[in-house]
C-alpha cells in the first residue's frame, strides 16, 4: 500500500500559505488521509493547526477567489468552509480529558502529538503536512499505515482508557470493522468487550447514528456478529440479542433465528436494499421468542409473529430514537406482509387474494417481493431454488392483476362524504362499515371501481342496513 499523497489542488497550497503567514504548523488529519490510503472518496477534510483553528479558516476564507462563508462553532473551537472539492473543517491542536460520568471532554490547547494521541484509532491518527518544509509528508506516529495494510483497527494508546473516555469508540470499532472489513485487534476487542457497560452513558442518538452505519455496510452481519459476541449488542438492542438461539425438544429443534436475521439482511444489501428495507430485514421476525410454541406433532410454531412484530415497530423505533413518519410506517407494513406472498403460490389462488395483497402493499409490493426473496436462508440449494420458482410465480400473478386492476395506491371511488350526504349520516360506525363493505366488494371482484357501479351496490348496501332510500350525491359528476 502506498502512503497517501495530497489531492493536486491549489486548495490545499492555499492552506499552506495561510498557516505559514500565521505561524501556524497545520496538517490534514484523519478520515481524508485513511481513505487516501484505501482509495476511497473521501469529500470531509479535517485540518488541524498548532494554533487557533478559527482565525486559520477565516484567513484562508480571505485569500480564496470566491471568500466562501466560514460558519464559525465558537463553543467547540472549530469552523466549517466549504469549497466545490471538499468541505473543511479547521481545528486547533488539542488534548483531552474526561470525567467518569461524561463522553464529553474537557478540552486545552495541546501539540500535534497530543492532538494524535486522543484519535480513536491509529488508522485515524494518520496526516499529511501542510508546512511548507515538508508539505504533503505523512505523519504517522502510531503505524496507523502498518494498521491499514494489516486491516487492523487498534487504538492508539491503552485502549481500556480509549473505551472508558469515551464509550462510542466502542461502536465506532466495530463500524469501521463492518465498513472496512477489517480485524478488532485482539487486546483492542478484549478492552471493548470488557468496557460494554460504559455504552450506557451515550446518547441513544448517538448509538443509534452509529448502528445504521453498520448496517450500511457491505456486510452488515460482521458488524452485528461483532455486537453480539462483546455483549454490546445486548445492552442497546436487546429484542434482536433475544433472537440468539436453538431450543431442542426430542426431536424438534428450530433455526437459529439470530443468524437467520443476519442472513436475510445480508441478502437484502445484495439485491440493493436501502436503510429502511434493512430494517424492515432485521425486524421481519423479531416477534419469533415471543410466538414460539412447541407443538408436539409438527414441532415449533411461531403463529401470529408477523402481526406482533409490527405491533412492535413504532416501539421499537421509539426506544431507538429511529424516525417515526413514514419510514416506520414503510418498516410496520413489509414486517406485517412478509409472510403473505408465499401464499400466494397455490394454483386454487384466487385474484381476490392478489388484489388484496396489491392493495395493502401499495408501493412497497417490489420491496416486499425484495425482503420474501432474501428470506430464503436454507442450506439446501434445491430448496432455495424451489422457493425462487415460486416467487417467480407469485410476481407473474401480481403483474397479471395490477396491470388488469391497478391497484397500487388503489381508492375507492365511493368516500366517506359521498355516504355521509346520501344518507344523511354524521360520522358514524356505520360509515365505516359501509365503506369497508364496499371495499370488499370491490376486492372480491364483485363490484368495479367505478363511480355508477360503486354507488348502486351502496344503495343496496343501505337498503339492507333499513337506511332511508339514498339521495343523489351531489357532487356525482365531479367524481
Amino acid at each position: 500500500m502506498k502512503s497517501p499523497q495530497l489531492p493536486d489542488l491549489p486548495l490545499f497550497q492555499t492552506i499552506a500559505e495561510a498557516a505559514g503567514e500565521l505561524a501556524y504548523p497545520a496538517y490534514v488529519i484523519g478520515g481524508f488521509v485513511r481513505d487516501l490510503a484505501l482509495e476511497r472518496p473521501s469529500k470531509d477534510v479535517d485540518v488541524v493547526c498548532v494554533g487557533d483553528g478559527i482565525k486559520l479558516a477565516q484567513a484562508v476564507g480571505r485569500k480564496l477567489p470566491n471568500k466562501p462563508r466560514v460558519t464559525v462553532f465558537k463553543n467547540f473551537g472549530t469552523a466549517m468552509l466549504p469549497t466545490p472539492e471538499v468541505e473543511i473543517e479547521f481545528v486547533g491542536a488539542r488534548k483531552e480529558s474526561y470525567r467518569a460520568e461524561s463522553r464529553k471532554p474537557e478540552v486545552e490547547a495541546g501539540t500535534l502529538e497530543e492532538d494524535l494521541a486522543r484519535r480513536d484509532f491509529t488508522i485515524n491518527a494518520l496526516g499529511l503536512s501542510l508546512n511548507p518544509q515538508d508539505f504533503g509528508a505523512l505523519v504517522d506516529r502510531y503505524d496507523g499505515m502498518g494498521d491499514l495494510r494489516r486491516k487492523t483497527i487498534r487504538t492508539p494508546l491503552d485502549p481500556d482508557i480509549t473505551f472508558s473516555d469515551d464509550p462510542l469508540r466502542m461502536m465506532r470499532a466495530i463500524r469501521f470493522a463492518a465498513q472496512l472489513n477489517f480485524d478488532i485487534d485482539p487486546d483492542t476487542y478484549d478492552a471493548l468487550a470488557r468496557n460494554k457497560e460504559r455504552i450506557k452513558i451515550v446518547s441513544q442518538e448517538r448509538i443509534t447514528d452509529e448502528l445504521n452505519k453498520i448496517i450500511m455496510a457491505p456486510k452488515p452481519s460482521y458488524g452485528f456478529k461483532l455486537l453480539f459476541q462483546s455483549g454490546l449488542l445486548q445492552l442497546i438492542f436487546p429484542k434482536m440479542a433475544q433472537l440468539y438461539g436453538v431450543e431442542r425438544v426430542g426431536q424438534h429443534a428450530h433455526k437459529d433465528n439470530f443468524y437467520h436475521t443476519l442472513q436475510v439482511l445480508d441478502n437484502v444489501v445484495v439485491a440493493g436494499g436501502d436503510l429502511w428495507l434493512r430494517w424492515a430485514a432485521i425486524l421481519h421476525d423479531i416477534a419469533k421468542p415471543a410466538t414460539k410454541r412447541l407443538d408436539p406433532k409438527i414441532g415449533w410454531t411461531f403463529h401470529g409473529h408477523e402481526d406482533k412484530g409490527a405491533r412492535w415497530v413504532p416501539q421499537i423505533f421509539t426506544e431507538l430514537k429511529l424516525p417515526l413518519g413514514e419510514e416506520m410506517r414503510q418498516v410496520q407494513k413489509l414486517v406485517r406482509l412478509h409472510l403473505r406472498p408465499i401464499a400466494l403460490v397455490k394454483e386454487t389462488v384466487t385474484d381476490s387474494a392478489v388484489r388484496r395483497l396489491l392493495f395493502e402493499a401499495g408501493d412497497e409490493i417490489d420491496r416486499l417481493m425484495t425482503l420474501c426473496r432474501a428470506d430464503i436462508t436454507s442450506k439446501d440449494h434445491n430448496r432455495v431454488q424451489r422457493y425462487l420458482r415460486n416467487f417467480d410465480v407469485v410476481e407473474q400473478k401480481l403483474k397479471e392483476v395490477e396491470e388488469k386492476d391497478h391497484l397500487r395506491n388503489f381508492k375507492p371511488v365511493i368516500t366517506g362524504e359521498v355516504i355521509m350526504e346520501t344518507f344523511g349520516l354524521k360520522p358514524s360506525r356505520e360509515v365505516g362499515e359501509l365503506k369497508d363493505a364496499l371495499l370488499e366488494a370491490i376486492l372480491d371482484g364483485k363490484v368495479r371501481n367505478e363511480f355508477e357501479e360503486a354507488f348502486a351496490f351502496l344503495l343496496q348496501l343501505g337498503k339492507a342496513k333499513g337506511l332511508p332510500p339514498g339521495q343523489p350525491f351531489t357532487h356525482q359528476k365531479t367524481q
